[in-house]
């Protein structure tokens, strides 16, 4: 069988769902999504729920952001964060399901 025959996943593909596994790999990133699938919050409310400083927050969410995980509004001078890829939410909740039932 020629390599032609079988169909292959483009290199451009491998490397986002690769980044979109990483994201998820990160504890402090798993937390963020799981809690900015809840509800939308402000980097102070997350740092606050999470036990976490506002600059890590901050570090993690711009990464979040980078891969268009999260999306922001500003309302005066506070952001407001929530989710920006319910396919990745859901991917998210599956894992934690799987793992909470086995």
């Amino acid at each position: 069988m020629d390599k032609k025959d079988h169909a292959f996943l483009a290199d451009e593909t491998v490397e986002h769902v690769s980044l979109i596994f990483k994201a998820l790999a990160d504890p402090t990133r798993m937390k963020l999504l799981y809690l900015l699938s809840q509800e939308e919050c402000s980097v102070n409310h997350m740092a606050e729920v999470l036990e976490l400083s506002q600059s890590a927050v901050s570090h993690q969410l711009s990464l979040l952001r980078n891969l268009r995980l999260v999306k922001y509004r500003r309302e005066g001078k506070t952001l407001f964060y929530s989710c920006d890829d319910e396919h990745v939410i859901s991917l998210l909740k599956q894992a934690i399901d799987h793992s909470e039932h086995h």
